[in-house]
Order: C-alpha cells, then structure tokens, then sequence
C-alpha cells in the first residue's frame, strides 16, 4: 500500500479538481441567469463549454475513486485516470486559448455582440456607462433612456481629440477585459491540479508496482522478508 503521505496529497489535489469541476458547474449555470454585463461578455458557447469542462472533472473525480478503492496489484484503474487527466488537460488547454484569443480583439469581437443586441439592451448599457454608441456617436447609438435622449444631445459629446469620451467601447471592453482575463487565468490554474494530478497518479502507480514487485520476490523466498 502507498504511503499515507502520497495518498493524502493525491487525495487532497484529487478534491481541488471535485472543486473545480463544481466551480465550472455553478458559475456556467449562475451566468447564464440575466445579468448586463455578464450576459454580454460571455456568449451561451463559453459557458456551455465550462459546463462540459466541469462535467469531465467530476467524471475525473468518480474515476479517480473507482481507481483508489481496486485492490492494490490493480493499477488498470489509475491507467485509465491519467488517459482521463489527458482529455482533461486539452479540454481546458482548448478552452483557455478561445478565450485567450477573445482578449486580443476585443474592440472588434464585441463591435459585433453591441450590434445584435437588441435596442433595449443597448439603452440600458448606454444608460450604465453614460455613453452613446460604440465606436463613435453616430454607429450604434439608440435614442431613448436617461443618457441619449436626442441627437442634440449625443452631438455635443462629439470630442475629437478623445476618440473614446462617452462612447461605449471603452468601459464595455474595460470590463471584458478584466472578467476574460480572470477566466482564462483561472482556467490555467485548474490545468495545474490536472497535471498535479496525473504526477500523484503517476507515483501511486509506480509505488504499487514496487510493493508488487518485493511481494513476489518475498514469496519466491519463502515469506522470509529481505534480510
């Protein structure tokens, strides 16, 4: 049997990833609720994507205790773990890049998300940031709300030596920013309890195949023990 010491620190990175897999859980289902800003920043294809992400983690969890339990010359079980930690590892490295990239185009990905939304989502942001339209106050601005009541109104906001005074791109990807950033970050540190994992697999397996191993040669001696 593996020492306690390694398998309560496969045990404990074993829990982070139960923790991460219901963090991917909740957090894809909790944003998908009506939020501005949220609803804004991440489309229905990210948080469908955490929630696959979260669901192969808990998978990861189930088959990591089914590995534990098996009788201690079974090593099939954790083989099968690390094939699983694998998968594991190119679904958030896969994940993490998407959104990785986002961050690189931000101005132009969500020129493209303010335009399909729909004339009372705008208003409500112009109303939030007191901006109006995206790039300029001519593109994409909606008439109405508190901010941009009239065209009057949006062309004596026009500064030309500030191209982003009182237009929405600037706080809008402001936040994009912030939020995408945490994610793809966080995503990258979930990859760090998946490779912890498969090293703490990796060793148990290796661990069992020794004792394994002295077990067969004590028998061959007779059960005398080494000397």
């Amino acid at each position: 049997m593996p020492s306690k010491r390694l398998m309560g620190a496969f045990a404990f990175v074993d829990v982070c990833l139960l923790a991460a897999g219901v963090i991917l859980i909740v957090f894809s289902q909790l944003w998908k609720m009506p939020n501005l800003m949220f609803n804004f920043t991440f489309s229905s294809e990210m948080l469908t994507g955490g929630l696959i992400m979260g669901i192969f983690f808990l998978l990861t969890f189930v088959l990591s205790v089914g590995a534990v339990v098996q009788k201690n010359h079974v090593t099939m079980g954790f083989v099968l773990l690390n094939w699983m930690l694998i998968v594991d590892a190119i679904v958030v490295l896969v994940a993490g890049v998407i959104v990785w990239f986002h961050t690189l185009q931000e101005r132009i990905y969500y020129f493209g998300i303010f335009n399909k939304l729909p004339r009372d989502t705008r208003i409500e942001i112009q109303d939030k940031f007191s901006c109006c339209g995206y790039f300029t106050q001519n593109d994409t601005v909606e008439f109405g709300g508190k901010f941009c009541t009239n065209q009057t109104f949006v062309d004596t906001l026009v500064d030309p030596t500030n191209t982003d005074a009182h237009r929405c791109v600037a706080p809008l990807t402001k936040f994009t920013d912030f939020t995408l950033n945490n994610t793809f970050t966080t995503m990258f540190g979930f990859m760090a309890i998946v490779v912890l994992l498969f090293l703490a697999s990796m060793c148990v397996i290796k661990r069992r195949q020794e004792e394994e191993r002295f077990k067969k040669i004590d028998a061959k001696r007779g059960g005398r023990g080494f000397v």
